[in-house]
């Protein structure tokens, strides 16, 4: 047998969100690794310790806390988010070997689901190829998910798509039709004509969740301003938005 891990999507941030197979994942495991981001964000490691103590029933588990490397801004973002990841499989190849025994179970708790706009997967990859392990992986709620149930909305008009992107692709690209967008500290939806509907949401899921709708010409700059202060406030913000451009 070779060590395992289970890569566990738990949603984002409401503990009702986690699946049933997640919460047998989690019975699973008995070491959970977390990424340390500094003082910051150590709310959201709080949260992954929090839904491991509202679902797993056997107290013998462990969370062990990696340091996250620093990425860097001084090359292009490409080969900068490239390095980072080499990194992170350094650090988690040798975190695994000596944590986890020959068939010791891990696992990594993933916000959302690990399939979106997430490195894990990428991440564990390469892992893969420094020491014998095996994996599976978790479905978990998203961000978009959510995002559309608190706003009570359908994610695409009748038979139209859906485009995922990123704010620095809208800010290049700009957007037609329905598009989400996630990883956006500009508010890009800014660029965007002000007859375009947003739907956006911050903290979704948890106590201090953010919602705000409209058109970007009424809500944007509520929206902008709200950001900032939440991050303010909380040191960190996790935010998406829907857009939704006029006919």
């Amino acid at each position: 047998m070779s060590r395992h891990i289970h890569v566990i999507g738990i949603g984002v941030g409401d503990p009702e969100y986690v699946t049933v197979q997640a919460i047998n994942a989690l019975n699973d495991t008995q070491v959970f690794f977390a990424m340390d981001k500094g003082e910051a964000k150590s709310d959201l490691v709080e949260l992954r310790r929090e839904i491991c103590a509202s679902f797993i029933r056997d107290p013998g588990y462990r969370f062990v806390e990696l340091p996250d490397p620093k990425r860097s801004t001084d090359s292009h973002y490409g080969e900068a988010v490239a390095d980072w990841h080499a990194e992170r499989a350094r650090i988690w190849a040798a975190a695994i070997g000596e944590e986890l025994g020959p068939d010791g179970v891990g696992a990594f708790l993933a916000w959302g689901d690990p399939s979106l706009y997430d490195s894990t997967l990428r991440i564990l990859d390469a892992v893969s190829a420094e020491i014998d392990i095996s994996y599976d992986v978790i479905p978990g709620i998203t961000a978009i998910q959510a995002l559309t149930a608190r706003h009570r909305i359908p994610l695409n008009e009748v038979g139209a798509p859906v485009l995922i992107t990123t704010g620095r692709r809208l800010r290049a690209q700009g957007v037609t039709g329905s598009a989400v967008v996630v990883l956006d500290a500009d508010c890009s939806f800014q660029t965007c004509p002000p007859e375009t509907r947003i739907w956006w949401g911050a903290y979704l899921g948890t106590k201090d969740e953010l919602l705000v709708a409209g058109t970007v010409g009424a809500v944007g700059a509520r929206i902008a301003a709200l950001r900032g202060e939440a991050r303010a406030q909380h040191g960190w913000i996790m935010d998406t938005y829907l857009l939704r451009t006029a006919d």
